[in-house]
């Protein structure tokens, strides 16, 4: 048997496989779990930044190039000097979480690249943080208004990283910290604590106010008590009634001495010795 005839076709096979493992490295492609990839094609479309490729493996021209980006949640942590609405400088520590859009990612690599973090990332978050603080005062940043300062970030950092023009999904934003001037500080904490010392007189005063109130009510109340019992207690009630107390003891079984006597009211006096 003429094996001659298959030596084209081997030679073909064998240079095939050396152009095959020559070029592995730029058509075989694993993607790992939370991760996503755009590619390029250089001869005939470009980039294309409708379709990514998911976790797997994947076969592409030795031409064409994949870009892969980690989708997983990422963290920046940055610290800056900001002015307040005075112009006095705050040092702040904010932490941002974030990943991009998973199906945006041929957008971002268009616009921003494989650094988009450095790019938008972390300059927008810097540029919101001195915005917002730039609208409240040292005192209301540090203490008043803290709360409120940071929703206005977070509100702000979400809107302009969750753009259509940016594609990021800001996760969280967490203020750390926010460090005064050691004396602004001293000042600040001392006016809270005489507004405190304030409050809390107001409350005394207000509580004494209350108690003196209540006993005026109830002096007022015992007054027109003994005057309705004045009004009501006649002669001739009083006499009823000494003669009911007289009847009482008189038929008690307790030893008793009655005098009889004639005084303004004409009732007897009963001595007893129990």
């Amino acid at each position: 048997m003429d094996n001659r005839k298959y030596l084209p076709l081997l030679v073909i096979g064998i240079i095939a496989l050396v152009v095959i493992i020559g070029f592995s490295s730029s058509m075989f492609y694993t993607i790992e779990p939370g991760h996503r990839a755009v590619i390029f094609r250089k001869f005939t479309t470009g980039l294309d930044k409708e379709n990514t490729y998911g976790a797997g493996f994947h076969i592409i021209a030795p031409w064409n190039t994949l870009y892969v980006y980690d989708t997983r949640e990422q963290v920046a942590e940055e610290s800056m000097d900001v002015l307040d609405k005075n112009g006095l400088s705050i040092s702040v520590d904010v932490t941002v979480r974030f990943n991009p859009f998973f199906d945006k990612v041929g957008y971002i690599h268009e616009t921003f690249g494989p650094t988009y973090i450095n790019k938008l990332v972390i300059p927008e978050v810097r540029s919101t943080v001195r915005q917002v603080m730039g609208r409240f005062t040292a005192e209301e940043i540090y203490s008043t208004k803290r709360s409120e300062v940071e929703s206005a970030i977070i509100t702000e950092a979400e809107s302009v990283l969750g753009s259509e023009k940016n594609n990021i999904n800001m996760n969280a934003l967490l203020v750390r910290s926010i460090n005064l001037p050691e004396q602004i500080k001293s000042a600040i904490e001392n006016k809270l604590e005489q507004e405190q010392e304030a409050l809390a007189y107001e409350f005394r005063l207000k509580r004494e106010e209350s108690e003196a109130e209540r006993k005026r009510i109830a002096a007022e109340g015992e007054a027109r008590a003994n005057q309705i019992i004045n009004n009501s207690l006649t002669t001739n009630l009083l006499k009823m009634r000494g003669i009911e107390a007289t009847t009482s003891l008189a038929n008690s079984q307790n030893s008793k001495v009655v005098v009889i006597g004639s005084g303004g009211d004409g009732l007897p006096l009963i001595l007893g010795n129990n």
